[in-house]
């Protein structure tokens, strides 16, 4: 059990992605009751936000390197250049979050999840989730938390390993075996 921030905070870091494997509980204990939190759909504001911070990245793409935000899986190299460039200084967390967005886009596209809103206790956290399941991943701090401490990330890596950590909760595809 987790007794300290500090320790809570590096296990967050060092855990490929944030994800909650079982219904109703937090992904961390610190010892205390598990606090309850709510799945819901996007709002219009969470709609509209991920709208703008994606035109955000999109912007920076183009002018600075020439590649738009596709929603494509060349939107991962796109990351990738901006992180190795460190065209978003790590003290900007807006825009930093705003390739997480990125991220989550391109991981409901080519997963098959859904944008959704986690509330608990400690306020609300988007995330992208498979249908019908509360199995979700928290790609807008995903590459952001990592960045802040000056952990350069793979994105296509961190790609992979959200695909392994969900793909157990997709609905399953007639022929995919």
């Amino acid at each position: 059990m987790m007794k300290s921030r500090i320790q809570t905070y590096l296990l967050l870091l060092v855990l490929p992605l944030a994800f909650n494997s079982h219904a109703k509980e937090p992904l961390i204990s610190d010892g205390k009751a598990p606090k309850p939190y709510k799945l819901s759909e996007f709002n219009w504001q969470d709609k509209e936000l991920i709208k703008s911070q994606t035109e955000k990245i999109n912007e920076l793409g183009k002018f600075k390197l020439g590649q738009p935000v596709r929603g494509t899986l060349d939107d991962i190299g796109l990351l990738q250049r901006i992180i190795y460039r460190g065209l978003i200084k790590k003290t900007d967390t807006i825009q930093l979050q705003a390739m997480g967005i990125v991220l989550g886009n391109l991981m409901v596209k080519e997963f098959k999840l859904e944008w959704m809103v986690l509330e608990d206790s400690l306020g609300r956290s988007r995330a992208v989730c498979a249908p019908e399941s509360q199995e979700c991943l928290f790609p807008v701090t995903l590459l952001s938390k990592r960045i802040e401490v000056g952990i350069l990330p793979d994105v296509q890596k961190l790609f992979d390993e959200g695909y392994q950590h969900i793909k157990a909760h997709l609905p399953k595809q007639p022929y995919s075996d």
